[in-house]
């Protein structure tokens, strides 16, 4: 008599948070929320678009602890719609584009294992990070462009620098940062700024 032996696959749980505050403080929150909104806005059009932030982009299956959470970041190739966590093998895809709103306190993660994981797990190609409260990066603003399996550094010019992928421009303006599009010639609207206009 044969008997049938059912091996049930073990479940695996990626948590969706850490307990951690979303934001250092409220300017990083707010730039985490503007340029996320921006984003979402300037391609509200398109469908194989994925915009998010600080939510766990988990790369290794079965393994909960290989996970990482970018300020905001985009993702072309992927259909737009939410999201618990972003599972790389599920996707079929890494991160395109990531922002880093960087502080004294995260600067360490900022420019060593998550710096490490963008380029090399991710396959990150733009990286840009700000220091908005200009604690300690001069200029406030780089931008990280992959070449090959290597990361190239650039300074912003006049306070820009372009973001190839995204056909935008990243701009410091004050203490902000925002994006612009050099088609129309105008900065992405913040929630506010839309509200504004209508």
């Amino acid at each position: 008599m044969l008997m049938s032996v059912v091996i049930r696959k073990k479940v695996v749980h990626y948590p969706e948070t850490d307990g951690k505050p979303m934001a250092e403080t409220d300017r990083h929150y707010r730039l985490v929320t503007n340029t996320r909104f921006s984003l979402e806005w300037h391609f509200r059009q398109r469908d194989d678009v994925y915009v998010s932030g600080n939510l766990f982009v988990y790369y290794e299956e079965g393994n909960p602890k290989k996970c990482v959470a970018p300020d905001v970041f985009v993702v072309f190739g992927v259909p737009k719609r939410e999201r618990r966590v972003y599972l790389v093998w599920e996707e079929g895809k890494g991160l395109d584009v990531v922002f880093e709103f960087t502080s004294r306190k995260t600067r360490n993660e900022d420019f060593g294992r998550k710096m490490d994981i963008y380029r090399g797990i991710l396959g990150v190609k733009e990286l840009f990070i700000f220091d908005p409260l200009r604690e300690y990066m001069e200029p406030p603003l780089l931008g990280f462009y992959r070449r090959g399996e290597r990361w190239v550094r650039e300074e912003p010019k006049e306070g820009r620098l372009v973001s190839e992928v995204l056909g935008l421009e990243v701009v410091m303006v004050g203490e902000m940062l925002r994006l612009y599009d050099p088609k129309t010639q105008n900065f992405l609207p913040t929630p506010e700024e839309l509200l504004q206009q209508r």
